[in-house]
């Protein structure tokens, strides 16, 4: 016991992930399925068919059984992380949990890896305390908290991006150092890479940062075998990521080519709220994305990173020490792949949609940033008071405050938080999405099924499905589109208010209940009288 508190003490990080754990237990079973998991979870499913030497050698072996039941939709997007979460959910499923909430708290628990390495990778350029710090300012995000659940799609993404970053940099630091453990960080850089690559075809991007840091830090770059480590970590990366994503089997380059051109523009044509104005996700403003980060993140956050990114550069150039170039060019590498993607977005304006969650991953150098901003604030005041160790808990903890009261007054719609910069999500409500995924749906058919005591029907308008998933014997769930002649008196219509969709479906009717959090209306059910 005392190896594991002193272990604990050394590297408090793992506090801050043994305390999310322990509140994911308590409350994973509460939030509600999204639109984008059941057939992405069907998905994951079906991959065991990919793997099955059985199949392979049945005589009818055909790939496309193993894209589930959306495969047209599913076959493009990288499975690596269901592949790797899908056994931990079965394992929750045997110990008598229902898929919905096996899948939410594996999700929430692949997210404190993402929780780790940020912390990991901050410690390269700023003491434990101010890496802790950044890592629990970024843990305590009300919109991340909440798509950690609810999510399998970009914190995975950003957790494996991280990661492929913070090991891609200690693998070539020990390429440099010819290190004894120099094979184990091949294997675990490459590795990481891999499942990002097949998580999302951005994750090259990832390669290509830790590529230059090579070149820039190496100073053996141009010894044979300093090349050789670096040539194995990208084509064992290479061999992970066609593993672990059987639509690249069939022609890998093609396939992996018309990905990307896809994934570039990311097409739809889903309708997206933005400033009180409904836009097509392709035709959004160019200050979409600059905005909705602006107020999607707890108030301090802008202004900690203004300061810190002033106070980490100075840091770095006045202390120089030995390290000071791979410092100053890991850091700038970090920083680089956010203003990347941001100017891409900028310039590209490709179709947005659903808040920023597509962009998670190029959140992580905010948050570093965050870190030598409380570096920075600890010191001075050190300084003033005389003291190293009380101040600096009350002041971070003021600063994550807002965060921690969004996740409470919030919950379980965490990922629906927008900061007082726009009045809180009240503030928000009817000028931009809020409960987009429509997990509201869990609570509303929830409270109409104790209501009801005799068989009942439930018109739904937008994914009949999920609320399908809650209803019981006496409630039947039909699809509302096209069947408007078929309601009667004494029948129920849930409509959600993403776009504003409650303000135009049968609102003639009286409303029965709303779920809500504060003045903010999520969904709406009717009673047709």
């Amino acid at each position: 016991m005392k190896s594991i508190y002193k272990k604990l003490i050394q590297k408090p990080i793992f506090i801050l992930i043994i305390v999310n754990i322990l509140i994911g237990l308590f409350i994973y079973r509460d939030f509600g399925l999204t639109w984008d998991e059941p057939l992405f979870y069907s998905y994951g499913d079906a991959l065991g068919y990919a793997y099955s030497p059985t199949e392979w050698f049945s005589g009818n072996f055909d790939l496309y059984n193993s894209y589930g039941a959306s495969a047209e939709d599913h076959k493009t997007r990288g499975p690596a992380y269901l592949l790797l979460a899908r056994n931990f959910v079965y394992g929750l499923e045997a110990l008598g949990s229902d898929s919905t909430s096996a899948w939410h708290l594996v999700n929430f628990l692949f997210f404190q890896f993402g929780i780790y390495f940020l912390y990991r990778i901050s410690r390269r350029w700023m003491r434990p305390s101010a890496a802790l710090f950044a890592a629990a300012f970024f843990s305590f995000q009300p919109m991340l908290w909440g798509h950690a659940f609810i999510n399998p799609k970009d914190p995975p993404f950003l957790t494996f991006f991280l990661a492929s970053v913070c090991l891609g940099f200690e693998m070539v630091d020990a390429i440099t150092q010819n290190a004894n453990d120099k094979t184990r960080k091949i294997l675990l850089a490459s590795f990481t890479l891999g499942i990002a690559a097949s998580i999302r075809i951005l994750a090259p991007l990832a390669g290509l940062l830790i590529f230059i840091y090579f070149l820039v830090t190496t100073k053996e770059s141009k010894s044979i075998h300093a090349w050789r480590s670096f040539i194995y970590y990208g084509f064992i990366a290479i061999i992970v990521m066609i593993a672990t994503w059987p639509f690249l089997w069939g022609n890998l380059f093609t396939n992996f080519f018309n990905v990307f051109i896809l994934m570039s523009d990311n097409p739809t044509n889903l309708g997206v709220l933005f400033g009180g104005i409904k836009y097509s996700a392709s035709e959004l403003p160019r200050r979409y994305l600059p905005v909705i980060m602006s107020i999607t993140l707890t108030e301090p956050t802008w202004i900690l990173f203004g300061l810190g990114f002033i106070a980490g550069y100075w840091k770095l150039l006045k202390h120089r020490t030995s390290d000071f170039i791979k410092q100053i060019t890991s850091l700038s590498l970090v920083f680089s792949y956010f203003l990347i993607v941001l100017a891409y977005v900028l310039l590209r304006r490709p179709a947005m949609y659903d808040g920023m969650r597509h962009f998670f991953f190029i959140l992580p150098p905010i948050f570093i940033f965050i870190g030598f901003a409380f570096e920075y604030l600890i010191e001075k005041l050190s300084l003033i008071l005389h003291s190293r160790a009380w101040p600096h808990v009350i002041l971070g903890f003021l600063l994550i405050l807002p965060g921690i009261n969004g996740i409470i007054k919030l919950h379980p719609y965490e990922y629906a938080y927008y900061n007082s910069f726009v009045g809180g999500t009240d503030g928000a409500f009817r000028k931009y999405e809020t409960d987009y995924w429509l997990t509201c749906y869990k609570e509303a058919v929830a409270e109409l099924t104790d209501k009801i005591s005799e068989p009942t029907r439930l018109f739904v308008y937008r994914q009949p499905s999920i609320a399908s998933n809650y209803s019981n014997e006496l409630l039947e769930i039909k699809n509302i589109r096209g069947k408007h002649d078929n309601i009667l008196a004494g029948d129920y219509i849930l409509v959600n208010t993403r776009t504003n969709e409650d303000r135009s479906v049968l609102n003639d009717e009286s409303i029965a209940f709303e779920i809500k959090r504060g003045n903010a209306t999520f969904c709406v059910i009717r009673e047709v009288r």
